[in-house]
Protein backbone atom coordinates (compact mmCIF):
# COMPACT_ATOMS: atom_id res chain seq x y z
CA UNK A 1 0.00 0.00 0.00
CA UNK A 2 2.78 2.32 -0.73
CA UNK A 3 1.19 3.82 -3.55
CA UNK A 4 -1.51 4.96 -1.29
CA UNK A 5 0.24 6.75 1.35
CA UNK A 6 2.28 8.45 -1.40
CA UNK A 7 -1.25 9.36 -3.65
CA UNK A 8 -2.28 10.84 0.24
CA UNK A 9 0.94 12.97 0.83
CA UNK A 10 0.43 14.51 -2.87
CA UNK A 11 -3.21 15.28 -1.75
CA UNK A 12 -2.04 17.48 1.30
CA UNK A 13 0.36 19.34 -1.20
CA UNK A 14 -1.96 19.27 -3.78
CA UNK A 15 -4.50 21.62 -1.09
CA UNK A 16 -1.76 24.00 -0.30
CA UNK A 17 -1.19 24.23 -3.78
CA UNK A 18 -4.86 25.61 -4.32
CA UNK A 19 -4.82 28.04 -1.29
CA UNK A 20 -1.21 29.58 -2.82
CA UNK A 21 -2.87 30.01 -6.21
CA UNK A 22 -6.11 31.34 -4.94
CA UNK A 23 -3.41 33.84 -2.88
CA UNK A 24 -1.83 34.54 -6.05
CA UNK A 25 -4.12 35.76 -8.65
CA UNK A 26 -6.58 37.60 -6.36
CA UNK A 27 -5.17 40.94 -7.25
CA UNK A 28 -3.03 39.80 -10.30
CA UNK A 29 -2.82 38.74 -13.94
CA UNK A 30 -2.73 34.57 -14.10
CA UNK A 31 0.22 34.19 -17.10
CA UNK A 32 3.00 36.70 -14.87
CA UNK A 33 1.84 34.09 -11.76
CA UNK A 34 2.22 30.96 -14.23
CA UNK A 35 5.13 32.12 -15.10
CA UNK A 36 6.89 32.78 -11.54
CA UNK A 37 5.54 29.76 -10.52
CA UNK A 38 6.65 27.39 -13.26
CA UNK A 39 10.14 29.67 -13.31
CA UNK A 40 10.43 28.68 -9.20
CA UNK A 41 9.86 24.81 -10.33
CA UNK A 42 13.00 24.81 -12.71
CA UNK A 43 15.03 26.39 -10.65
CA UNK A 44 14.35 24.03 -7.43
CA UNK A 45 15.41 21.21 -9.80
CA UNK A 46 18.12 22.75 -11.25
CA UNK A 47 20.69 22.25 -8.60
CA UNK A 48 19.79 18.34 -8.69
CA UNK A 49 20.23 17.77 -12.62
CA UNK A 50 23.68 20.09 -12.16
CA UNK A 51 24.70 17.04 -8.94
CA UNK A 52 23.05 14.23 -11.32
CA UNK A 53 25.11 15.37 -14.24
CA UNK A 54 28.70 16.40 -12.83
CA UNK A 55 28.86 12.78 -10.37
CA UNK A 56 27.11 14.80 -7.26
CA UNK A 57 24.04 12.46 -7.55
CA UNK A 58 24.46 8.37 -7.30
CA UNK A 59 22.06 7.13 -9.84
CA UNK A 60 20.51 5.25 -7.90
CA UNK A 61 19.40 8.69 -5.36
CA UNK A 62 15.63 9.18 -5.87
CA UNK A 63 16.84 13.10 -6.38
CA UNK A 64 19.27 11.59 -9.11
CA UNK A 65 17.99 12.98 -12.71
CA UNK A 66 18.62 10.92 -16.02
CA UNK A 67 18.78 12.13 -19.34
CA UNK A 68 15.91 10.81 -21.59
CA UNK A 69 15.84 10.56 -25.36
CA UNK A 70 14.30 12.41 -28.04
CA UNK A 71 10.94 10.96 -28.24
CA UNK A 72 10.70 11.29 -24.04
CA UNK A 73 10.86 14.81 -24.56
CA UNK A 74 8.03 15.12 -27.27
CA UNK A 75 6.28 13.17 -24.73
CA UNK A 76 7.24 15.94 -22.58
CA UNK A 77 6.69 18.22 -24.42
CA UNK A 78 3.48 16.52 -24.89
CA UNK A 79 2.66 17.07 -21.30
CA UNK A 80 3.85 20.57 -20.84
CA UNK A 81 1.35 21.70 -23.25
CA UNK A 82 -1.84 19.87 -21.41
CA UNK A 83 -0.78 20.63 -18.06
CA UNK A 84 -0.31 24.01 -18.98
CA UNK A 85 -3.85 24.49 -20.75
CA UNK A 86 -5.07 23.04 -17.90
CA UNK A 87 -3.68 25.23 -16.02
CA UNK A 88 -4.53 28.60 -17.40
CA UNK A 89 -8.51 27.70 -17.52
CA UNK A 90 -8.29 26.58 -13.67
CA UNK A 91 -6.21 29.71 -12.88
CA UNK A 92 -9.02 32.35 -14.37
CA UNK A 93 -11.65 30.00 -12.55
CA UNK A 94 -9.40 30.75 -9.36
CA UNK A 95 -9.37 34.36 -10.10
CA UNK A 96 -12.95 34.92 -10.25
CA UNK A 97 -14.94 32.66 -8.38
CA UNK A 98 -14.51 31.76 -4.63
CA UNK A 99 -12.13 28.63 -3.47
CA UNK A 100 -15.35 26.87 -2.04
CA UNK A 101 -17.09 26.62 -5.42
CA UNK A 102 -14.13 26.02 -7.34
CA UNK A 103 -12.50 22.94 -4.78
CA UNK A 104 -15.83 20.69 -5.09
CA UNK A 105 -15.96 21.11 -9.32
CA UNK A 106 -11.98 19.61 -9.05
CA UNK A 107 -13.36 16.87 -6.72
CA UNK A 108 -14.67 15.66 -9.69
CA UNK A 109 -11.89 14.93 -11.73
CA UNK A 110 -11.72 11.17 -10.65
CA UNK A 111 -14.55 10.87 -12.49
CA UNK A 112 -13.79 11.94 -16.14
CA UNK A 113 -10.01 10.02 -15.23
CA UNK A 114 -12.35 6.92 -14.31
CA UNK A 115 -14.06 7.31 -17.42
CA UNK A 116 -10.89 7.77 -19.89
CA UNK A 117 -9.47 4.25 -17.69
CA UNK A 118 -12.52 2.53 -18.95
CA UNK A 119 -11.70 3.66 -22.19
CA UNK A 120 -7.78 3.53 -23.01
CA UNK A 121 -6.77 0.86 -19.75
CA UNK A 122 -9.95 -1.14 -19.84
CA UNK A 123 -10.26 -0.73 -16.71
CA UNK A 124 -13.78 -1.88 -15.73
CA UNK A 125 -15.82 -0.78 -12.85
CA UNK A 126 -18.27 -2.96 -11.34
CA UNK A 127 -21.53 -2.64 -9.59
CA UNK A 128 -20.21 -1.13 -6.33
CA UNK A 129 -18.07 1.66 -8.67
CA UNK A 130 -21.13 2.65 -10.60
CA UNK A 131 -23.21 3.36 -7.70
CA UNK A 132 -20.12 5.29 -6.70
CA UNK A 133 -20.20 7.36 -10.04
CA UNK A 134 -23.71 7.96 -9.52
CA UNK A 135 -23.77 9.58 -6.07
CA UNK A 136 -20.97 11.51 -7.15
CA UNK A 137 -23.09 12.85 -10.33
CA UNK A 138 -25.91 13.51 -7.68
CA UNK A 139 -24.07 15.69 -5.28
CA UNK A 140 -22.45 17.60 -7.80
CA UNK A 141 -25.93 18.24 -9.55
CA UNK A 142 -27.38 19.72 -5.52
CA UNK A 143 -23.66 21.41 -5.27
CA UNK A 144 -24.79 23.57 -8.30
CA UNK A 145 -27.93 24.84 -7.18
CA UNK A 146 -26.01 25.62 -3.56
CA UNK A 147 -23.81 27.51 -5.96
CA UNK A 148 -26.82 29.39 -7.23
CA UNK A 149 -27.47 30.88 -4.01
CA UNK A 150 -24.57 32.89 -3.96
CA UNK A 151 -25.44 33.74 -7.51
CA UNK A 152 -23.28 31.53 -9.44
CA UNK A 153 -25.64 30.10 -11.98
CA UNK A 154 -23.30 26.66 -13.16
CA UNK A 155 -24.99 26.73 -16.35
CA UNK A 156 -24.35 30.52 -17.36
CA UNK A 157 -21.47 31.14 -15.44
CA UNK A 158 -18.00 31.38 -17.49
CA UNK A 159 -15.58 30.73 -14.83
CA UNK A 160 -17.46 28.08 -13.65
CA UNK A 161 -16.89 26.63 -16.88
CA UNK A 162 -13.20 27.49 -17.22
CA UNK A 163 -12.67 25.47 -14.28
CA UNK A 164 -14.94 22.20 -15.65
CA UNK A 165 -12.77 22.71 -18.85
CA UNK A 166 -9.21 22.84 -16.50
CA UNK A 167 -10.76 19.73 -14.51
CA UNK A 168 -11.79 17.74 -17.94
CA UNK A 169 -8.07 18.32 -19.84
CA UNK A 170 -6.53 17.60 -16.37
CA UNK A 171 -7.91 14.12 -16.48
CA UNK A 172 -6.60 13.55 -19.40
CA UNK A 173 -3.16 14.98 -18.11
CA UNK A 174 -4.10 12.05 -15.11
CA UNK A 175 -3.87 9.44 -18.29
CA UNK A 176 -0.95 10.34 -19.98
CA UNK A 177 1.12 10.17 -16.28
CA UNK A 178 0.22 6.92 -16.45
CA UNK A 179 1.47 6.10 -20.00
CA UNK A 180 4.84 8.13 -19.30
CA UNK A 181 5.53 6.59 -15.55
CA UNK A 182 4.29 3.15 -16.17
CA UNK A 183 4.44 2.59 -20.23
CA UNK A 184 7.00 4.83 -21.52
CA UNK A 185 9.34 3.96 -17.97
CA UNK A 186 10.30 7.86 -18.20
CA UNK A 187 11.74 8.34 -14.54
CA UNK A 188 9.78 10.57 -12.77
CA UNK A 189 12.94 12.98 -11.48
CA UNK A 190 13.13 13.40 -15.68
CA UNK A 191 9.50 14.01 -15.88
CA UNK A 192 9.59 16.77 -13.30
CA UNK A 193 12.60 18.53 -14.51
CA UNK A 194 12.15 18.31 -18.46
CA UNK A 195 8.17 19.17 -18.38
CA UNK A 196 8.85 22.33 -16.19
CA UNK A 197 11.26 24.00 -18.22
CA UNK A 198 8.94 22.80 -20.87
CA UNK A 199 5.83 24.94 -19.19
CA UNK A 200 8.28 27.56 -18.77
CA UNK A 201 9.38 28.27 -22.16
CA UNK A 202 5.34 27.83 -23.49
CA UNK A 203 4.34 30.13 -20.67
CA UNK A 204 6.75 33.36 -21.87
CA UNK A 205 5.34 33.66 -24.89
CA UNK A 206 1.66 33.50 -23.79
CA UNK A 207 2.08 36.14 -21.77
CA UNK A 208 4.31 38.41 -24.31
CA UNK A 209 1.35 38.05 -26.57
CA UNK A 210 -1.59 38.12 -23.98
CA UNK A 211 -0.57 39.79 -21.14
CA UNK A 212 2.53 42.34 -21.25
CA UNK A 213 0.38 44.79 -23.84
CA UNK A 214 -2.54 45.80 -21.64
CA UNK A 215 -0.03 45.22 -18.77
CA UNK A 216 -1.58 49.16 -17.23
CA UNK A 217 -5.10 47.91 -17.13
CA UNK A 218 -4.07 44.76 -15.13
CA UNK A 219 -0.42 45.56 -13.14
CA UNK A 220 1.25 42.60 -11.59
CA UNK A 221 2.69 42.78 -8.41
CA UNK A 222 4.99 40.29 -6.85
CA UNK A 223 3.90 38.08 -3.47
CA UNK A 224 5.78 35.39 -1.56
CA UNK A 225 3.23 32.76 -2.35
CA UNK A 226 4.11 32.93 -6.13
CA UNK A 227 7.59 30.58 -6.14
CA UNK A 228 5.98 29.02 -3.15
CA UNK A 229 3.16 27.42 -6.09
CA UNK A 230 6.06 26.04 -8.07
CA UNK A 231 7.52 24.45 -4.98
CA UNK A 232 4.22 23.02 -3.58
CA UNK A 233 3.12 21.38 -7.35
CA UNK A 234 6.86 19.62 -7.38
CA UNK A 235 6.44 18.10 -4.48
CA UNK A 236 2.91 16.99 -4.89
CA UNK A 237 3.85 15.63 -8.55
CA UNK A 238 7.02 13.71 -6.89
CA UNK A 239 4.82 11.71 -4.64
CA UNK A 240 2.43 11.25 -7.27
CA UNK A 241 4.54 9.90 -9.75
CA UNK A 242 6.00 7.61 -6.84
CA UNK A 243 2.43 6.41 -6.89
CA UNK A 244 1.92 5.73 -10.52
CA UNK A 245 5.87 3.74 -10.60
CA UNK A 246 4.47 1.13 -8.37
CA UNK A 247 2.66 -1.74 -10.71
CA UNK A 248 -0.02 -2.44 -8.54
CA UNK A 249 -1.73 1.24 -8.52
CA UNK A 250 -4.96 1.66 -10.83
CA UNK A 251 -5.05 5.08 -12.01
CA UNK A 252 -8.48 4.81 -11.64
CA UNK A 253 -7.73 4.79 -7.88
CA UNK A 254 -4.71 6.89 -7.44
CA UNK A 255 -6.44 10.03 -9.30
CA UNK A 256 -9.22 9.98 -6.75
CA UNK A 257 -7.14 9.39 -3.74
CA UNK A 258 -5.21 12.47 -5.15
CA UNK A 259 -8.06 14.70 -5.60
CA UNK A 260 -9.09 14.08 -1.70
CA UNK A 261 -7.38 17.52 -1.36
CA UNK A 262 -10.24 18.98 -1.80
CA UNK A 263 -11.09 18.67 1.50
CA UNK A 264 -7.94 20.84 3.12
CA UNK A 265 -8.39 23.35 0.19
CA UNK A 266 -12.10 24.14 0.97
CA UNK A 267 -11.19 24.06 5.14
CA UNK A 268 -9.09 26.55 4.46
CA UNK A 269 -10.75 28.62 1.98
CA UNK A 270 -13.59 28.96 4.99
CA UNK A 271 -11.00 29.98 7.56
CA UNK A 272 -8.41 32.49 5.35
CA UNK A 273 -11.18 33.62 2.81
CA UNK A 274 -14.45 33.81 4.94
CA UNK A 275 -16.14 32.61 2.66
CA UNK A 276 -20.16 32.30 2.18
CA UNK A 277 -22.48 29.08 1.93
CA UNK A 278 -19.52 26.90 3.45
CA UNK A 279 -22.07 24.27 5.69
CA UNK A 280 -24.07 23.53 2.64
CA UNK A 281 -21.94 23.72 -0.16
CA UNK A 282 -19.62 21.37 2.35
CA UNK A 283 -22.25 18.48 2.73
CA UNK A 284 -21.91 18.63 -1.08
CA UNK A 285 -18.51 18.31 -1.68
CA UNK A 286 -18.32 15.46 1.41
CA UNK A 287 -21.13 13.99 -0.84
CA UNK A 288 -19.08 13.81 -3.59
CA UNK A 289 -16.23 12.25 -1.76
CA UNK A 290 -18.25 10.04 -0.75
CA UNK A 291 -19.26 8.97 -3.61
CA UNK A 292 -15.83 8.59 -4.73
CA UNK A 293 -14.99 6.59 -1.84
CA UNK A 294 -17.63 4.00 -2.81
CA UNK A 295 -16.05 3.99 -6.17
CA UNK A 296 -12.54 2.97 -4.22
CA UNK A 297 -14.25 1.07 -2.00
CA UNK A 298 -15.16 -1.25 -4.85
CA UNK A 299 -11.92 -1.32 -6.24
CA UNK A 300 -10.53 -3.12 -3.17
Amino acid sequence: MQWFILALISAVCLGLYDVLRKYSVRNNPVLPVLAVSTLSSVLLLLPFKILSATGGLEPTADLYIPGIEAHAHMLLVIKAAIVLSSWIFVYFGIKNLPLSIVAPIRATAPIWTLMGALIIFAERPNSIQWVGLCVTFLFFFLFSLAGAREGVNFRANKWVWSVILGTLIGAGSALFDKHIIAEAHIPRMSVLFYYSIYQFLMTLPLMRILWYPGREREPFSFHWSMPLIGIVIIAADFFYYGALDNQDALISLVSPIRRSNSIISFTLAAILFHEHNILRKGLCLFGILGGIAVIIYGSM
